[in-house]
């Protein structure tokens, strides 16, 4: 049986909605800060506009030549202190298409679990030479790549005792603001993702995989870094050869 690939998408084809199974709810009594943060009443959808469809477009003279190299780009009077690790992967839509040009940006703690900025005052050390951000543009065929420390976990106010695993924080800009978002990153094997109160919020354990970034030696750095694969699921444009609108024509 052959199967026929859809059509590439038009600029202002709507987008997949959101599977709501697949998401945390926003009220999560476990995770304390949500019960302030989330809505009281349902959510209301509303039909997908210019203001959805269409978004920024982002060019490589616009980043410097470091901007993807956390281990350089904040070093003054030597390098960051902690393991060494490249992170990579692909950004592609649900429908498998990938995601070119898209803005990919970082944050993190650094290796004693330490964010460079004002209100954390977690006892961890700053490292002088290591600011914690970075950020990169996709390739043609999605693919990203940068080098980094990797973060230390740390203690948080949530209940006595929680400790949030070591992770990396990522925002992306797409091809169109339905394309946005942030999420963060976690490593394979770190036992404090068990038991974190955040990713408990998650329903579905596929996404939990989904989070977790695997070790991927045929990437290792020899004698200098290790290597993780981290790939990044985008929403797709609804462009099959049956489909209509979701939500009518309103062009």
């Amino acid at each position: 049986m052959s199967f026929t690939a859809p059509p590439p998408a038009a600029p202002h084809d709507e987008y997949l909605m959101r599977d709501p199974g697949a998401h945390p709810p926003a009220f999560a009594p476990g995770y304390k800060t949500s019960v302030l943060r989330s809505p009281r009443n349902a959510l209301i959808s509303i039909p997908q506009t210019l203001s959805e469809v269409t978004g920024p477009a982002f060019s490589r003279a616009e980043l410097g030549p470091l901007d993807h190299d956390l281990i350089h780009n904040y070093a003054k009077a030597g390098l960051p202190v902690g393991e060494r690790i490249v992170v990579h992967g692909f950004v592609r839509d649900q429908l498998g298409r990938p995601v070119p040009h898209a803005l990919v940006e970082v944050w993190q703690a650094n290796a004693s679990g330490r964010y460079r900025h004002k209100k954390d005052q977690y006892l961890g050390a700053l490292d002088p030479n290591f600011g914690g951000c970075g950020r990169m543009l996709t390739d043609a065929d999605g693919h990203y790549v940068f080098r980094t420390i990797k973060p230390g976990p740390y203690p948080w106010r949530n209940r006595i005792n929680d400790w949030r695993p070591s992770h990396i924080h990522f925002s992306l800009s797409g091809s169109a603001w339905a394309q946005r978002l942030i999420t963060q990153m976690y490593f394979e094997g770190d036992p404090l993702i068990a038991t974190c109160p955040i990713i408990a919020t998650i329903p579905d354990e596929a996404q939990v995989r989904g989070l977790v970034a695997q070790q991927d030696p045929a990437h290792f750095v020899p004698l200098d870094s290790r290597a993780y694969r981290f790939d990044i699921v985008l929403r797709g444009q609804r462009a099959t050869w049956f489909e209509n609108d979701l939500q009518g024509d309103l062009r």
